[in-house]
């Protein structure tokens, strides 16, 4: 199957960074969110990414023109008939998320594949709400999806085959990224491992192991991350670790999946990580570090 224009559904940071990877990869792209303002302020989160890009000479100004000019803004979510795939890319709410795949369901033919780059939730229980759960899989992407090569392709109980085939071939030969196929499991395989991780490292902090910067410095340097694992949870935003460690915990039950007392006391204090300008570090409007 040829892959010429994909829907994205939400225009949130996950959303934002998928829409640029694929327009960067020369596909058509129709980002939809339920208001212009959102979708006006996405575009800009795009452009700034790109004028980053630009500066570092990593893209040209006419590459930079054509990735904008691939990316269709939409409030209506029947756009999504004319696309080979959607991908949902809202925020990590499960009766939301049944809600659209309702809609979904409706509005798209069948031959379209309708995939969710949720982290923890249940893609068997999202499947259930269309009259075709065979088409229905998960494709999470890792932050930020530009840059990381990694995607997750999780089979709901009742994925079919041919949509695991076709949409392992839009990742591994459309996109070119590197597609693990997960049986479905809370946390699948990244989140499971990472956000341990990132709770662990809370434990650290709390217990003044050390300090926030010479953590993050330990698994930066000492294991070549990318991102240490505070800056991480700064990141993905730390409301999204709590939901997803508090849904791990309820589904595994085994207190290595309960959150960190001090991940609650900074939730609860609005420090939210890059989306609020204050985390573990602090944040200019870009996202960069302070």
């Amino acid at each position: 199957m040829i892959f010429n224009k994909i829907g994205i559904v939400g225009a949130g940071t996950m959303g934002q960074g998928i829409a640029e990877m694929l327009a960067g990869k020369g596909l058509d792209v129709v980002l939809i969110d339920r208001t212009p303002e959102k979708l006006l302020q996405a575009m800009e989160q795009i452009e700034m990414s790109l004028d980053k890009q630009l500066e570092k000479w990593a893209i040209t100004a006419a590459e930079k023109k054509m990735i904008l000019s691939k990316i269709q803004k939409e409030t209506y979510v029947h756009r999504m008939m004319e696309c080979d795939l959607v991908i949902e890319s809202i925020n990590e709410d499960l009766e939301l998320k049944k809600q659209l795949f309702r809609q979904l369901d409706d509005v798209c033919p069948p031959n379209i594949i309708l995939a969710s780059n949720t982290s923890t939730l249940s893609l068997t229980e999202l499947a259930a709400e269309t009259k075709a759960p065979e088409r229905v899989i998960g494709l999470h992407f890792l932050y930020p999806a530009s840059k990381i090569q990694l995607v997750e392709i999780i089979r709901a109980l009742k994925t079919s085959d041919d949509t695991f085939v076709r949409t392992k071939q839009f990742v591994e030969e459309t996109i070119q990224k590197r597609g693990i196929q997960v049986y479905e499991s809370p946390g699948f395989v990244t989140t499971r491992l990472f956000c341990v991780l990132i709770n662990e490292a809370m434990h650290v902090l709390s217990e003044r192991v050390a300090s926030a910067e010479d953590i993050d410095t330990a698994m930066r340097i000492g294991y070549d991350f990318h991102y240490g694992p505070l800056e991480m949870a700064d990141r993905f935003g730390l409301d999204s670790v709590l939901a997803s460690m508090e849904r791990m915990f309820r589904e595994f039950g085994d207190v290595k999946y309960r959150p960190s007392v001090l991940l609650k006391q900074m939730v609860r204090a609005g420090q939210l990580g890059t989306k609020t300008g204050q985390g573990f570090f602090r944040y200019d409007k870009d996202g960069d570090r302070l």
